[in-house]
């Protein structure tokens, strides 16, 4: 990658004020949408005729459209034709052969707009993907960059870079980002991607997993690895940006158990990851027989490490449904007969490993810094939808996490002796038979973080609504026995579980 030429393009991108808000302008809200559905047409029909530099430079390196010498030359007057070919933008008849689009970002220190480079989607190349694609900006980017911690640190390693996204996040929270994959061309276009931004602070490597920082350490790992489970079967195609060349979720369990050595005391990973289940991979039968559940076998993974983990499930999918995501993905279409060979190889693969299921979702590991602290090694399956894009997401993991530290510790006498304060984005619901007294449900709602609703009874939202800071846990429970006409041991007993559940997921939190 030429350093002068990118900078060139960065500096006519920029002044063509090629960004997102331009963007929408531009093509309106429902082009908008219809692109992030891989649908170019109404973009295309929005831009047509226009001779705005960026409907212009859209059409060219979003909509690979062709462009002639002269369309070139008016968009890209620092760079030039003969530039934009050098630098393997474009190819001799005008027509892109990278995408290039601006992207928006939102965390803990505010608003950025930034320029990524990746391959040709799908729509553009008319086809099936090459082995070699470079994927860009997609739903599992956006997830994992929310997962991301904000808060400052000395070291990070992005592995499996791609792109380079989530180096980018990284670099605005870090004094030094190691960004590593095993594709030499991700490692180009994340070159590309830095330079368009102006990045100097991240360090590109190549090779497998953690091979290229071999003895290094990190404050932060951040990852969505190339999980992707696929039969090594011949004419299966073997797509670099999500494949890692092993069988079933075996990536997966290496990712996690190699981040014991590479995470400094107190150093956290926050990872995107997918598991199996073996037999029967309902969610009733891995609570009865949890060596076959695969987030038990997740959790077993870390804790052989060392390390705590917090796995949190959003989806399962059965073999089938599994095969049919990826399979589209790389650009095969449902119902030709590549498709239905494809499916009949990843069909078979499970079978042959009596895989069941697989689930999706996301990974917190940190290496412990007092190795006489109890560890948090929690499994959840949270199937809800988040709505929004999970923005804060890690921060908020961040503070469960110091919140556990605080009470983990703690005997029940100890916990009933301390304040606590209801989080500020809880909200109670309650719902009331016509007529009736006494609400016949009651709701603990969490406006941010992972949005749960608990389940509550008058005692338990009696407590969460007492809990002000200044009264002990204990005393509440007392007030609350007197006032239910219950016993108050018994109704300590059932409280402080909870109350621990609740300061863990930031419902509660401890004030001194």
């Amino acid at each position: 990658m030429d350093a002068a030429l990118a900078d060139r393009l960065r500096s006519d991108l920029l002044a063509a004020r090629y960004t997102v808000d331009r963007l929408r302008q531009l093509w309106g809200d429902e082009a908008d949408a219809a692109l992030a559905r891989g649908d170019r047409v109404p973009a295309q029909r929005a831009l047509h005729g226009s001779s705005d530099p960026a409907a212009l430079l859209a059409r060219l390196l979003l909509l690979a459209e062709p462009a002639d010498e002269a369309t070139l030359a008016r968009v890209l007057p620092t760079l030039g034709s003969a530039g934009a070919r050098s630098l393997g933008l474009v190819d001799g008849a005008g027509r892109a052969t990278l995408d290039v689009r601006p992207v928006a970002a939102l965390d803990a220190a505010g608003p950025v707009d930034w320029l990524i480079a990746s391959d040709l989607g799908e729509s553009a190349v008319g086809g099936p993907l090459p082995p070699e694609h470079v994927l860009g900006v997609g739903g599992a980017s956006v997830t994992l960059s929310g997962l991301i911690p904000t808060s400052p640190v000395e070291a990070v390693l992005d592995l499996g870079t791609g792109c380079g996204i989530q180096a980018l996040h990284a670099a605005r929270h870090a004094r030094r980002v190691v960004a590593t994959d095993s594709s030499p061309r991700a490692l180009q276009l994340a070159a590309l991607t830095l330079a368009l931004n102006g990045v100097t602070t991240v360090e590109l490597r190549q090779g497998d997993l953690y091979a290229p920082v071999a003895g290094e350490r990190f404050d932060r790992i951040v990852s969505n690895p190339p999980f992707v489970i696929t039969p090594r079967v011949e004419g299966v195609p073997i797509y670099e940006y999500r494949d890692g060349g092993r069988i079933g979720d075996a990536l997966v369990e290496e990712v996690i158990r190699g981040a014991a050595e590479h995470l400094v005391p107190g150093g956290t990973a926050h990872l995107l990851a997918n598991w199996e289940y073996r037999g029967d991979g309902s969610a009733s039968a891995a609570r009865e027989r949890p060596a076959g559940d695969g987030l038990a076998r997740v959790r077993r993974w870390a804790d052989e490490a060392g390390l705590e983990a917090w796995v949190i499930e959003r989806e399962r999918q059965s073999p089938a449904e599994y095969a049919a995501t990826w399979i589209r993905d790389g650009g095969t279409r449902v119902g030709t007969p590549a498709y239905e060979e494809l499916a009949a190889a990843w069909l078979d693969d499970f079978a042959a490993r009596g895989v069941s299921a697989v689930g999706f979702g996301y990974v917190l590991l940190r290496r412990p810094l007092d190795p006489m602290r109890p560890r948090l090694l929690r499994t959840e399956v949270l199937g809800s939808p988040l709505g929004a894009a999970p923005t804060g997401l890690g921060d908020q993991l961040l503070a469960c996490l110091a919140a556990h530290d605080r009470i983990a510790s703690l005997d029940d006498e100890q916990l009933a002796g301390r304040c606590l304060a209801v989080a500020p984005d809880v909200t109670e619901e309650r719902h009331y038979w016509p007529g009736a007294e006494g609400p016949t449900v009651i709701r603990l709602r969490q406006g941010g973080g992972l949005a749960r609703t608990i389940e509550a009874d008058a005692a338990l939202a009696g407590l969460v609504g007492a809990c002000d800071g200044d009264l002990a846990v204990g005393a509440i429970a007392s007030a609350l026995a007197d006032l239910l006409e219950v016993d108050e041991g018994a109704l300590r007993g059932q409280l402080l579980p909870q109350v621990r559940e609740l300061v863990l997921c930031g419902l509660l939190l401890p004030v001194d």
